[in-house]
């Protein structure tokens, strides 16, 4: 099947919206004509930035007879277009990483509830939403790559030691506007609460090597040269690396070990998501739920996590190679919502620590 059409019409956008929306896919024309599928076609509206996606969405067209289009951009970018757009919105399907970044969307009036579906017997309670505005569709874990010539897994092996002053000037971590980063923050002050959870983040920044800078693979690569000891990262950038064709990025990650800290003794480790959203104007939401009940099969699964080494939520999924390489964990009952409830207080709690 030829490569589809990737981009649904440029939608004008008044004023200095206008600036601000996602630019137009590079894989077509903003203007090319839509070629309508046998059976309907889905507008998707994504966060995500694979090219293995494609494939996903052929896949599904292949076996559905439906047409699929989709939109990238930044989660940002996708929420304000789809304020501009209200209720002319195109879109049926919302698909972003992280709990937190879909919450946004469903703050902001942006989703409605998922319909009722087989999908709801092959996951975990915890994937969906309690309010059924999004569905969990893979798991990133949080975690650290230490260099184990210079830090010991019991210095790193719960949340609360990076704030301990024995890792003074051992620390590289991204932004704390960053979403992972809130999130995290988010389910810390629900299990500590606020104050124990912001003189956590002051610990971690006295503990600092560097001002936050640049993306997870980033800190990954500072351990790996020597500045310094531990990287806050999600599992899949250290997967990746471990996987890459670039020898000296795979040295770089098996300089360092991949850590999953807990929040305490049986409390599990930090699980998130990459999720599906229904739109709130969607005109197709029995197609939305059709893709999503394809991505939770096997088949689906596999062509959503073979990229990204993100962690399957079907058991019986083929992992993605590199994948075993990762310790085993056992996932939090955290309610992912509250990463996304406590996103304003996580940001206050950083700007009051001073975490850039």
């Amino acid at each position: 099947m030829a490569l589809m059409k990737t981009l649904l019409p440029a939608l004008a956008l008044a004023g200095a919206m206008a600036a601000c929306s996602p630019a137009p896919s590079e894989n077509a024309p903003a203007n090319t004509d839509v070629e309508v599928g046998s059976n309907g076609t889905l507008r998707i509206y994504s966060a995500r930035h694979y090219d293995s996606d494609r494939l996903m969405y052929e896949a599904f067209e292949k076996a559905s007879g439906v047409k699929v289009l989709y939109r990238e951009a930044g989660a940002n970018q996708l929420l304000e277009t789809m304020k501009a757009e209200g209720e002319n919105s195109p879109a049926d399907l919302i698909i972003a990483s992280d709990a937190g970044a879909l919450w946004r969307f469903e703050d902001a009036g942006l989703t409605q509830a998922l319909p009722e579906g087989e999908f709801e017997s092959r996951i975990p309670a915890r994937l969906l939403d309690d309010g059924r505005q999004w569905v969990g569709l893979a798991r990133r874990v949080r975690g650290v790559a230490y260099d184990p010539e210079r830090i010991s897994a019991d210095q790193v092996d719960e949340w609360k030691d990076l704030a301990d002053p024995s890792l003074e000037g051992e620390i590289c971590v991204r932004s704390s506007t960053n979403i992972y980063n809130l999130s995290l923050m988010g389910e810390m002050i629900e299990r500590w609460g606020a104050d124990e959870a912001a003189a956590w983040a002051e610990g971690v920044v006295d503990n600092m090597a560097r001002q936050p800078q640049g993306g997870d693979t980033d800190q990954i690569e500072a351990v790996a040269a020597g500045l310094c000891g531990v990287a806050i990262t999600n599992h899949y950038y250290w997967v990746r690396m471990t996987e890459s064709g670039s020898s000296t990025t795979r040295n770089a990650a098996n300089a360092t070990e991949l850590l999953f800290p807990s929040f305490g003794p049986e409390t599990g480790v930090h699980v998130n998501i990459t999720g599906a959203a229904l739109a709130a104007h969607s005109q197709n939401a029995d197609l939305a739920l059709q893709f999503i009940e394809f991505l939770l099969t096997p088949e689906g699964q596999a062509l959503l996590v073979d990229e990204t080494k993100e962690i399957p939520v079907i058991e019986e999924t083929e992992r993605p190679a590199g994948l075993e390489r990762i310790p085993a964990f056992e996932e939090s009952d955290m309610r992912l919502s509250a990463f996304g409830e406590n996103q304003a207080a996580a940001q206050r709690i950083y700007d009051g620590a001073g975490w850039n």
